[in-house]
């Protein structure tokens, strides 16, 4: 129903019930409806999150704009709807109302105008984590002028988005890098190991997979060992996104910028988002899993140190917690991790929310103002309400937020984790912070626990983090940094001044400048005297 024929009824109807016909123009916009139909992206019949897309004409460069899509760095800059697709056969159509699950608003409001739409059907309902990739659904790039009451176009489902060679490294990467590529890939080696522990909670069989990175002159007959670097990525990365850091790695150690040792390089993503090697009641025991079945495992296959003196940790954002998380609750297993930019530590400072505070709220502070989110040259870009408002709309699997609950809250009755903040309101779930403070909280944990573990630990948490992080996670390394000092510990801390999240392992022209030093870091540990 267009907007003018609603207005008509409405006023015919205000005036039958004795009320003035005035009253019909504050009558709330009809639901403005857009069909999509499978129309040669596939021949065969499926499901999944379907999404439009709409952005103002304007966003585009000569009129042109390969694709539509949502940026976390500019939340407000295109607006989604989605709806949940059980089937659609080709040929067939759908209906999404854009006033129903969107964001930042239903469609109808958004300012007549020149927009460009496009649908995407996310096959895996993975767009939260991966975005649109291999096996979507996608529709052309469609102009369209919107106008009170005028309709869109059928949009139609044309495309499959192709599969990409994992090792074909973009050109914004480094001509170096790119160019040792083939030879790195010679030493790399996929490990993919099936988890008795895992299979058993899962109830289907479930594997750990990394990429195990080998050293020039490395002979796997030989006598030699090497010490072993364990690294993990952040929200986002995977098994087949690890190419350009195995390229860099080689380069670098062929060129001796750093020291030789084995790189494996975990994937710790998932359909839920990043499972992080944490033991959890929802993800299963991937803690466990790691230390107990799959480096043993590794170990019997590689020539590596095969002790604690020998096996590190580095990760950056997710990985860092992840990373930190190992070494805290396995310090025997591990002899020290390089943990950068970590989601908190220390969970009186979440993105600077006190979640343990009275009535704590995930989108308002005390006074009422926004808990931000995303910062760039300290302007606030993104709060925590409009990142958690539009994960809700892209999907219920594999966001950031969602990730966390997935990892550390409790199951709830639904067999989901309980969530730990009302994605209406923000209200925290007190009962659920709490559970989050005794089972994942690293700094309560450690505090809890120091007698039992600083024999095995003090020393080796080196945690570096940027003065200016993108997401304020420096707030709670701070708030780590004084448990630690108040025990007494032994630890390494660095705050980069005036660094964000991006640029925290760069000097000058060296983009990886950081990982050098931490790679010869460890190395000296593993091999006293031997680093730089």
């Amino acid at each position: 129903m267009n907007v003018t024929l609603a207005r008509a009824t409405l006023a015919l109807a205000l005036l039958a019930a004795g009320l003035p016909a005035a009253h019909a123009d504050d009558a709330p916009l009809a639901h403005r409806i857009v069909r999509v139909s499978l129309d040669g992206a596939t021949d065969k019949g499926t499901s999944g999150r379907l999404l439009l897309f709409a952005a103002p004409a304007s966003a585009a460069k000569d009129g042109k704009l390969d694709e539509v899509d949502t940026n976390p760095f500019q939340p407000k800059a295109v607006s989604v709807a989605g709806r949940e697709v059980s089937w659609i056969a080709p040929g067939q159509s759908v209906d999404i109302d854009t006033d129903g699950e969107a964001f930042p608003a239903g469609f109808s409001t958004l300012p007549p105008g020149d927009y460009l739409v496009q649908a995407v059907l996310d096959v895996g309902n993975d767009y939260n984590y991966h975005g649109r990739h291999a096996g979507d659904l996608i529709s052309d790039v469609t102009p369209v002028k919107l106008t009170p009451g005028g309709s869109v176009p059928v949009l139609k489902l044309t495309k499959t988005v192709p599969a990409k060679d994992p090792w074909d490294l973009p050109p914004q990467a480094p001509k170096d890098v790119r160019d040792a590529a083939p030879e790195a890939r010679r030493h790399a080696h996929a490990e993919v190991f099936q988890s008795p522990s895992l299979t058993a909670f899962m109830g289907r069989p479930v594997s750990i997979r990394a990429w195990v990175l080998t050293p020039p002159g490395y002979d796997p007959n030989g006598g030699t060992r090497y010490p072993v670097a364990y690294v993990t990525h952040g929200f986002g990365g995977g098994f087949d996104r690890f190419t350009g850091n195995i390229a860099f790695l080689w380069h670098a150690m062929t060129k001796k910028d750093m020291p030789p040792m084995i790189w494996v390089l975990l994937d710790e993503s998932g359909p839920t988002g990043t499972h992080e090697f944490a033991d959890s009641v929802n993800n299963g025991p991937w803690g466990q899993a790691l230390t107990t079945e799959y480096i043993p495992w590794l170990e019997g296959r590689y020539r590596m140190d095969g002790k604690a003196s020998g096996r590190f940790l580095n990760g950056h954002s997710s990985g860092g917690w992840a990373t930190l998380w190992l070494q805290t609750r396995y310090p025997k297993v591990f002899g020290g991790t390089w943990s950068t930019s970590p989601d908190p530590s220390d969970f009186h400072d979440f993105t600077g929310i006190d979640l343990y505070a009275a009535n704590a709220n995930a989108y308002r502070k005390a006074d009422g103002s926004v808990n931000p989110l995303v910062r760039d040259k300290g302007k606030v870009i993104a709060t925590f309400e409009t990142f958690a408002k539009l994960e809700r709309v892209l999907g219920a699997y594999g966001g950031q937020l969602a990730s966390f609950e997935w990892v550390f809250s409790p199951r709830g009755k639904d067999g989901r984790p309980e969530p730990m903040f009302n994605r209406d309101t923000g209200a925290v779930d007190a009962d659920v912070a709490a559970y989050w403070r005794e089972h994942y909280d690293i700094s309560q944990r450690v505090k809890t626990h120091w007698p039992e573990l600083k024999p095995d630990l003090d020393g080796k948490i080196h945690l570096i983090v940027g003065t200016a992080d993108t997401f304020y996670l420096d707030g709670s390394a701070h708030l780590f940094k004084g448990t630690l000092d108040e025990l007494h510990a032994k630890s390494d801390f660095r705050f980069l001044p005036g660094r964000t999240h991006f640029d925290l392992y760069a000097e000058g022209d060296d983009k990886q400048a950081l990982l050098k030093k931490i790679a010869w870091e460890m190395y000296g540990v593993a091999r006293p005297g031997q680093g730089k």
